[in-house]
């Protein structure tokens, strides 16, 4: 093992070689759980990777394409609740 995480899938190779039992990953992964611990998901990260040049791109970059986004409330997802009235299709002149 290179990383020497704890995945799901280590744990029930560990278990079946130690005890001799067969659990699935999810069956793993339910047991460590109630047992108090997580399994841990490795970083998939290039060996090569520049922090500081991902910082600049993030700062620089990506602040111009996100924008600053939308004012929060501005409009509903909400299925069961309707937006604002003056925001329907229909209600200015003409609009029927």
């Amino acid at each position: 093992m290179e990383d020497q995480v704890w995945t799901a899938s280590r744990v029930t190779t560990l278990i079946g070689r130690k005890f001799h039992i067969s659990y699935s990953v999810s069956g793993a992964t339910r047991l460590m759980h109630r047992l108090g611990f997580s399994p841990q998901v490795p970083a998939r990260r290039v060996a090569e990777r520049d922090e500081q040049a991902v910082t600049a791109w993030k700062e620089g970059t990506w602040a111009e394409v996100k924008g600053p986004g939308r004012p929060a409330g501005a409009t509903s997802a909400s299925r069961t609740k309707q937006g604002s009235p003056g925001s329907r299709p229909g209600d200015e002149p003409g609009g029927r």
